[in-house]
């Protein structure tokens, strides 16, 4: 069940209600905790190419980390990645945080208010979106250098873009990677894959 809390800030930035009656909405879902919120911008005239999206996309992600990274030190928690991303009609601007125990709901919150802080004092995204805190949570893909760094180790599963012997799905220890491949092995076999034949590499979950 959802565990709401009153609008933190109104803000220049137009922030409109997530849900009918709340502008914020914190809840728990699968191993992940979770808080979003949503922002609203006059519409855009200019027609943008799709360089021109991933690059602006790119800016405002390096921005974020920026503002994000003092805070993470304050509280003693980790950015684990942070990505803005159009999915459908909206956009997203969502940083994963991770400490040692796991990511509460509260300290979810935490972060969010005072990054909410620090964007009415920075404000830098044209877009309107919905920006969401949350932890890595065990399905998230590996997507950085540390990500990997982290899992190695571990049980991961990996999913290609071709059948490669037969095959697009495999699980194995992560045993090795570096920028051009990963290796895993599965069931004492080692196994090699190209970074550019993967289309998904994450955390395997066994229950």
């Amino acid at each position: 069940q959802a565990v709401k809390t009153p609008p933190s800030h109104g803000g220049n930035r137009g922030s409109i209600p997530l849900l009918a009656t709340e502008n914020l909405e914190i809840f728990s879902r699968f191993f992940v905790s979770h808080i979003s919120m949503k922002y609203k911008r006059k519409k855009q005239n200019a027609q943008e190419t799709e360089e021109q999206s991933l690059a602006k996309y790119e800016e405002y992600e390096r921005k974020t980390e920026e503002l994000l990274l003092p805070i993470m030190e304050e509280y003693s928690f980790e950015l684990v990645d942070v990505e803005f991303v159009k999915e459908g009609s909206n956009r997203y601007l969502r940083a994963y945080i991770d400490k040692p125990g796991g990511i509460t709901i509260d300290d979810c919150e935490a972060v969010s208010r005072a990054f909410s802080d620090k964007l009415d004092e920075n404000d830098f995204i044209e877009d309107s979106y919905i920006m969401e805190i949350s932890s890595p949570g065990l399905d998230r893909p590996l997507k950085k250098e540390k990500d990997f760094a982290r899992s190695m180790g571990k049980l991961v599963e990996v999913r290609t873009y071709r059948p490669i012997d037969k095959q697009k799905e495999f699980c194995g220890e992560l045993t090795a990677y570096d920028n051009n491949s990963v290796t895993i092995d599965e069931e004492g076999t080692p196994r090699t894959f190209d970074k550019k034949d993967i289309a998904l590499v994450r955390l395997a979950i066994d229950f």
